[in-house]
């Protein structure tokens, strides 16, 4: 099934007096329960093409289909809501609350939809037993591993039942043996059916996606 689906997608950042192409002319088609990886050095603009994706930003030029909605000629707030029930991110800064422990911080999705206080709890403690961190509930990120802060942010990206998981550099900040066990998360996630793209410039991530695309100067080469 067609998930989703970018045509000649441009994205051009004004600096001054400077056109700066971040895409130029992007096609990619996404299936359900694909796991694609995509590489590339720094400035290639795979995260700007994975904020896209993600409704974090707009393309300049260009067509968005996702599960055959046009996503340009949605509103913000319908964008909002698809992208908070549908898609879950995991960044390489994790970008947890680092005044609230991590039961709090994988609840935080749920309050933003209202979700009553019992229900919302029971769901994120199932997360957290899910990444394996139930023990470590009530640690605050300082108090936590990178290993341990990067499970939380998996299991908040996954509370509100998303089915489409965007990593950015999700292992940038781990060693060799914590990331190869956060790719692990990944791989098991995908098993289950969810759609997953990373983006990353190890080779040792995207070995553990099943399609690799790779950018250079914001293209798919």
């Amino acid at each position: 099934m067609k998930f989703l689906k970018l045509e000649n997608i441009y994205k051009i950042y004004k600096m001054d007096k400077v056109k700066v192409e971040a895409l130029r002319g992007v096609n990619l088609e996404i299936q359900k329960g694909d796991y694609v990886g995509i590489m590339g050095p720094s400035g290639s603009g795979k995260s700007t093409l994975l904020h896209i994706i993600g409704f974090l930003d707009k393309p300049t030029t260009g067509n968005y289909t996702f599960e055959d909605k046009e996503i340009l000629n949605l509103n913000e707030d319908e964008l909002a809501e698809i992208r908070n029930k549908r898609i879950g991110f995991v960044f390489q800064f994790f970008n947890l609350i680092p005044r609230l422990n991590a039961l709090q911080n994988v609840e935080l999705p749920l309050i933003y939809m209202g979700m009553e206080r019992k229900k919302r709890r029971e769901i994120a403690l199932e997360f957290l037993e899910k990444v394996g961190l139930i023990d470590r509930r009530f640690h605050k990120p300082t108090e936590l591993s990178g290993g341990e802060t990067q499970r939380v942010a998996i299991a908040r990206a996954l509370v509100t039942g998303a089915d489409l998981i965007l990593a950015d550099e999700p292992t940038g900040n781990l060693d060799t043996k914590t990331g190869e066990e956060i790719m692990n998360i990944f791989d098991k996630l995908n098993e289950e059916g969810k759609t997953i793209i990373v983006v990353s410039h190890s080779q040792d991530v995207v070995k553990h996606t099943r399609k690799v695309y790779s950018m250079r100067d914001g293209q798919i080469v």
